[in-house]
């Protein structure tokens, strides 16, 4: 029998103060609704979203996956927003409904809610809290079973006193809920139709029933920045937890951010500060050095990355040295066992295996022969105010420092660039290039000028 997660994502969420919808902002490398869309999915269930805010908006964020949506055009509830769903799901089944502002939810949560609902028409996700606020009271009969939920703003002084809470997670029956939403009666002032309300229709033919959650933290739902920054925290101890579990290790797991989909093999060591996003991924026996920023990177084994660099889009084979304070930009490749050196910058630069630069350089749009050594102060010359240009640098060669590479340009293989050249042709395989202007020594000339200078 078919399985559905319906969330309910609608809402404006004011109370973040952003033009963003709230369950667009980002949490760990993540949508906020994508946490909750990806429990739903890792438990079996196929996600519908009811959407009505910024609509457009959440679609665009979540396109590239297998996702249906459900359009809310008027913000009227719980209940409302779960009629305006039903179109979207079959005729029978089950469905889990979930707020999409509730990141923190396991999948294994919503598995055993699911194991345990059996042939109820409800069955609701409740929890235990010493202060309970503005929660929905979950009231029980004498026998225990859950009667009805009651919300706050609604409940006598007696039922406020009640210690557990509806979480917002909820299984019904399909077929039974199709047939109960319609009845229920809006509450005023605001005339919205509450979900809960389904529970007193279930609870009438022995039906409902509530399973209390065992880690109250997950009930945590993000309402504004303080909220979000929290469960940032918490998804962030997650994912580092799962990592070291793993036999990642961490110098100070409280000062690292690891998103979601970074992979990290075994025996990786990820220093103080570090962070690590997007699609990046980590071989066997690399370290990360302390503040190093990658990003959407693929890195080989036994690399190090000394601290305070920050590579983007770039493929680092196994066995080579970054920084530290080195920028690899986007379209960068380091072969096995390179080096790329303090302050150097590269963008769109292949380094063959064994190819070093090693101190204050910028290498643009090049490709970079296998061992050629390129000396400090070097710059590949690849724009000209129009275009980008290409520079090679064949296998062996030899830069001397503060040379000046003048894109489009070839330096051959083995070849020698004599220190503070500027190349402007071609240079053959195995030919020295000298390229600056005649040395001219004048005797005794430094005194005359500090003579002349300081008056004397």
């Amino acid at each position: 029998m078919q399985k559905i997660a319906l969330i309910l994502a609608a809402g404006k969420g004011t109370r973040m103060k952003s033009q963003k919808i709230k369950i667009l902002h980002n949490l760990v490398g993540k949508p906020m609704v994508q946490w909750v869309i990806d429990a739903a999915v890792q438990c079996g269930l196929e996600p519908v979203l009811v959407v009505g805010h910024q609509e457009q908006e959440v679609r665009d964020a979540l396109s590239s996956q297998d996702l249906q949506f459900a359009r809310q055009p008027v913000p009227r509830g719980t209940g409302d927003a779960v009629l305006c769903g039903l179109a979207k799901l079959p005729k029978e089944g089950t469905v889990l409904v979930m707020c999409g502002d509730t990141p923190l939810f396991r999948a294994d949560t919503f598995a055993q809610l699911l194991a345990a609902h059996k042939d109820n028409k409800v069955t609701v996700l409740t929890a235990m809290v010493d202060d309970a606020a503005a929660y929905g009271r979950i009231v029980r009969d004498e026998n225990g079973r859950v009667q009805a939920i009651v919300e706050a703003s609604e409940a006598t002084s007696q039922q406020l006193e009640i210690k557990e809470i509806n979480t917002g997670v909820y299984v019904f029956d399909i077929g039974w809920l199709s047939q109960v939403l319609p009845l229920l009666q809006p509450h005023p002032p605001k005339n919205e139709i509450y979900l809960t309300d389904a529970v007193e229709h279930a609870y009438q033919i022995g039906k409902a029933q509530g399973v209390v959650l065992a880690d109250l933290s997950e009930s945590e739902g993000v309402n504004d920045r303080w909220a979000l920054a929290n469960a940032g925290s918490v998804l962030q101890q997650r994912i580092i937890k799962n990592h070291a579990l793993a036999g990642v290790g961490f110098e100070d797991i409280s000062s690292n951010t690891i998103e979601a989909d970074v992979v990290i093999a075994a025996d990786c060591f990820i220093e103080r500060g570090a962070i690590l996003r997007g699609k990046t991924s980590i071989q066997s026996g690399t370290t990360i050095g302390a503040y190093s920023v990658v990003e959407n990177c693929s890195i080989g084994s036994n690399v190090n990355i000394h601290p305070h660099s920050h590579c983007y889009e770039s493929q680092i084979d196994s066995g080579a040295k970054v920084g530290p304070f080195a920028r690899l930009r986007e379209g960068t490749i380091i072969g096995k066992s390179a080096k790329i050196g303090n302050f150097v910058e590269t963008k769109k630069t292949v380094f063959g295996d064994g190819a070093k630069a090693s101190h204050l350089s910028y290498i643009g749009d090049a490709q970079v022969g296998q061992n050629a050594n390129i000396g400090a102060g070097t710059i590949t010359c690849n724009y000209d105010g129009y275009k980008k240009h290409k520079t090679a640098i064949g296998r062996g060669a030899f830069i001397g420092s503060n040379s000046s590479l003048v894109a489009p340009i070839s330096i051959g293989d083995g070849a020698v660039v004599g220190a503070g050249a500027t190349i402007t042709s071609d240079v053959p395989d195995n030919a020295i290039s000298v390229a600056r202007g005649e040395q001219k020594n004048y005797a005794g000339a430094a005194l005359r000028y500090r003579k002349k200078r300081e008056g004397k």
